[in-house]
């Protein structure tokens, strides 16, 4: 067995040296290149150059019209042109000086005429440089006057027709009607079918040309109506006068004349263009490359197999976006219905144009912690698959396979138990095989999701931090197309995890002091940072810690957004975060009525749609950025605002998704009473750090394991089945802050992007028109009660107008701005200023007129 593993090793290894010595090629990635741009390589470049195009534009124009003047020349001159013209060829024209024409373009312009006329096809000759000079037009100027296509196709039939027509109407002067194809073709054609033959041909060819391109329709009068004027003559039925009825029916065929003529106008826009509908697939192959496995002999003669997995590098589908071709600027050109003031611009729009210089942050603003390679040897691996076989013996317990695939923090051990071993068994020594391996905390998995294996996760001795440099400078999170992508950490098998917000949609981050929640919303923040333009995203942070997301306060004009009037871009206060969610959950309604209007089910198809402007600014229509709202302590939002908190993010989990707003929620309390049963339904996504309970656990993941795990950025992923381990990057203040500063010191917007004004219905608006001096609406009546009951206090209007606290007391300080109730006196009542309602009605209108008058 040996020796046949040896030749097989040797025969690989000669292979490979073959192949990298001969084929170098071979081993890279192939990737299909489309048949287009193979065939478009070989024509050469200076013949795609704009210059080059505009140059043959202004020679097909003026070519044009030398032909039309040598025509229209031609014409009168034809005569004395002809035998001069017919006996000579164009270089003897050109030679002999001696030789005169009376055509306005002369030798030149008569050899053409002769030509076209009399050789070619008489009076139709005039569309050939029509059609130069639409070609001249469209590649001088950019510019299609006419649909390049139908109008070739129009002018090759009229071609045909026109000098076949001519020639058999005028079948004796053939030299200059018809010309000279014109007459043979007539010639041929009356030989075959006749003269009668060939005038149904003609007659034929017109009525099928308009009723193909022009959808021409012949009716017959109904049956009633002709029986009806047979009857008795129309103004008689009508009891009108016969002039009047001549008038009515002359409006019913104009009437009909002008439905046909739109239901042609629909028709030609309608014309689908075959070229473009030809779509080509392009196909990527990928290399996978198979892990080495070395094998060791442990303890019980059990073969221990170590997978050493690396980063995989797998190619991410690239997705060219080309801009529209002119065949698409002709059918915008029909389609769209713009007024005569509008500007046609064809150009995509481009909303990054605001900040066009904005420079991404680079790596070298990130630090590299660690060598991202786990420190496990084999005699730490030997030792601990030695130790789990011991102990699954001790139980009566055997197994027949045993591997290993080494992590950061933590080496999964794969077993596969013998015949007839129950997993129940194996998974309740969770805490035994803990015991003889001296670990931190286990984690069994029994059995593995897709494969016939238990798992037992073993932290490592000596764990490795996951730096985020090294995530965000992978393959992986550099070549996605994700539309959200953030950069989670490493798996158990040391590959990069990147993760899709978007497709989330929402994220719940939960886990016990100290474990890493912080760090892991400075990676998500970060990875964002890193992907997305500051027109494309915007941040919504809320911090009741009030120092944790404060480095970000440097990027306020770039990428956050806060209610108008605030000060502060980051929400500290609790009140101002009920404002925020609710002004959060009015735009999420302005959004889906944009949606409505543009006919389109989700943000991406809706900014795709406003890129290629197909929907006008003037309509309302403008480019939606994401918009992601983090909260770093849920728990303290609960106890304060409670439902006023819960309400408005259980609304935007539920239906924010298609319009771009997604959720971040972190909290250090993972409790029934924070995360409540509408929470976690509308929260799929969800990661869990260490926790110190199992019911911890389950209320998180609906699982346990979480509180098996070691702390330091050690997490569980899940996405509802699947559930998965990662080592969260590490990204210190340090690398945030330098980060922060590196965008904060570029130009940026005017101010943070503005969220919709909110106004409570208890009158707590946002904090625009808090100095502003407006009185409620309730003001007048409140100031009624007051007077009527002489008792100035919050609580009379509370129980009168049924109001909130906040709005009654309120009521009183406008009340006591306006001089109708004293000023605050301790436990005692507020004095009322005035004494009768009919005081109070002037005091009213004096007021009002003041304000008017001011």
């Amino acid at each position: 067995m040996a020796e046949k593993t040896n030749r097989l090793k040797n025969k690989t290894s000669e292979k490979a040296e073959k192949a990298e010595k001969g084929s170098p090629e071979k081993n890279e990635p192939k990737t299909a290149v489309p048949k287009r741009e193979r065939k478009r390589s070989v024509i050469p470049g200076f013949l795609k150059s704009e210059a080059f195009m505009r140059v043959t534009g202004l020679f097909l124009l003026l070519f044009s019209l030398f032909l039309v003047f040598a025509f229209v020349s031609h014409l009168f001159h034809w005569k004395s042109d002809f035998s001069i013209a017919k006996d000579s060829s164009l270089g003897e024209l050109l030679a002999d000086t001696s030789i005169h024409v009376n055509n306005t373009m002369g030798k030149v312009g008569a050899w053409f005429a002769y030509n076209f006329f009399h050789l070619g096809t008489g009076l139709a000759a005039f569309l050939i440089p029509f059609v130069l000079f639409l070609v001249g037009f469209r590649f001088f100027f950019s510019i299609t006057l006419l649909p390049f296509r139908k109008t070739f196709f129009y002018s090759l039939f009229s071609l045909v027709f026109i000098s076949l027509a001519l020639a058999y109407i005028f079948s004796d002067d053939k030299q200059l009607l018809g010309g000279n194809f014109g007459f043979h073709l007539n010639s041929y054609l009356v030989s075959v079918i006749g003269n009668a033959g060939v005038g149904f041909l003609l007659f034929f060819s017109a009525l099928s040309f308009g009723i193909i391109n022009f959808n021409w329709t012949f009716r017959l009068p109904d049956k009633e109506k002709v029986g009806s004027l047979l009857k008795k003559p129309a103004f008689m039925n009508a009891q009108k006068d016969p002039e009047e009825i001549i008038e009515d029916e002359d409006e019913e065929e104009l009437i009909d004349e002008t439905e046909e003529e739109q239901e042609d106008s629909k028709i030609e826009v309608l014309l689908p263009d075959e070229e473009e509908e030809d779509e080509e697939k392009s196909v990527i192959e990928l290399d996978v490359e198979v892990p080495p496995v070395i094998e060791t002999k442990p303890l019980a003669g059990i073969a221990l197999t170590i997978e050493e997995v690396e980063q995989e590098d797998i190619p991410e589908l690239e997705i060219n976006e080309e801009g529209l071709s002119q065949e698409d600027k002709d059918r915008m050109n029909l389609n769209e219905v713009l007024s005569e003031d509008e500007e046609i611009d064809f150009t995509a729009f481009d909303p990054t144009l605001d900040l066009s210089e904005y420079k991404y942050p680079t790596f070298d603003l990130l630090d590299n912690h660690g060598s991202g390679k786990a420190k496990v040897d084999k005699i730490e691996l030997e030792a601990n698959s030695n130790r789990i076989i011991e102990t699954l013996k001790n139980y009566n317990i055997e197994i027949s396979k045993i591997s290993a695939s080494v992590g950061p923090t933590v080496t999964l051990y794969e077993i596969v138990p013998a015949a007839g071993v129950r997993i129940s068994k194996i998974k309740n020594l969770e805490d035994d095989i803990a015991l003889s391996l001296s670990a931190l905390g286990i984690r069994i998995i029994a059995p593995m999701p897709g494969k016939g294996t238990i798992g037992i996760e073993v932290p490592n001795q000596q764990p490795e931090i996951v730096a985020m440099r090294t995530l965000l400078a992978g393959d992986k999170f550099v070549n996605t197309t994700m539309d959200l992508p953030i950069a989670l950490g490493k798996t158990i098998s040391n590959i990069d995890f990147v993760a899709d917000l978007a497709k989330m949609p929402h994220l719940l981050m939960a886990g016990a002091t100290g474990q890493g929640k912080s760090v892991g919303l400075n990676a998500i923040l970060v990875s964002l940072l890193y992907k997305k333009h500051p027109s494309e995203i915007k941040f919504v942070l809320v911090d009741p810690k009030k120092v944790e997301l404060t480095l970000f306060n440097k990027i306020e004009r770039h990428f956050l957004a806060k209610l108008p009037g605030n000060e502060d871009a980051i929400i500290t206060d609790t009140k101002k975060v009920v404002h925020t969610l609710n002004s959060l959950c009015i735009l999420m309604d302005d959004r889906y009525e944009l949606l409505k209007a543009a006919m389109v089910r989700n943000i991406k198809e809706y900014n795709a749609k406003f890129i290629a402007r197909k929907l006008n600014p003037n309509n309302g229509h403008h480019f939606m950025p994401y918009i992601v709202l983090v909260v770093d302590e849920f728990a303290d939002l609960i106890m304060t605002a409670g439902k006023e908190v819960e309400i408005p993010i259980a609304r935007l989990a539920q239906l924010a998704r298609a319009i771009g707003i997604h959720l971040i929620i972190a909290t250090q309390r993972p409790s029934v009473n924070i995360i409540t049963g509408t929470i976690k339904a509308n929260f799929p996504a969800r990661i869990a750090f260490r926790v110190t309970s199992k019911i911890d656990s389950r209320t998180i993941l609906d699982s346990g394991g979480a509180d098996q795990l070691i702390g330091r950025g050690d997490m569980l992923y899940s996405t509802g089945s699947d559930l998965i381990r990662l080592q969260c990057p590490f990204v210190d203040t340090p690398e945030v802050d330098k980060i922060c500063e590196f965008i904060g010191s570029q130009r940026a917007y005017p101010s943070a992007y503005e969220l919709p004004e909110y106004i409570d219905e208890n009158g707590e608006g946002s904090e625009m028109d808090e100095d502003l001096g407006e009185r409620d609406a309730m003001f007048e009546k409140a100031a009624h009660i007051i007077v009527a009951h002489q008792q100035g206090s919050a609580s009379l209007l509370q129980r009168k107008l049924k109001l909130g606290y906040n709005r009654a007391g309120r009521i009183v300080d406008q009340l006591e701005k306006a001089g109708i109730i004293g000023p605050f006196e301790g436990s005692k009542a507020r004095k009322v200023l005035i004494k009768d309602a009919l005081t109070l009605e002037q005091f009213l209108n004096n007021s009002e007129n003041d304000t008017f008058a001011s």
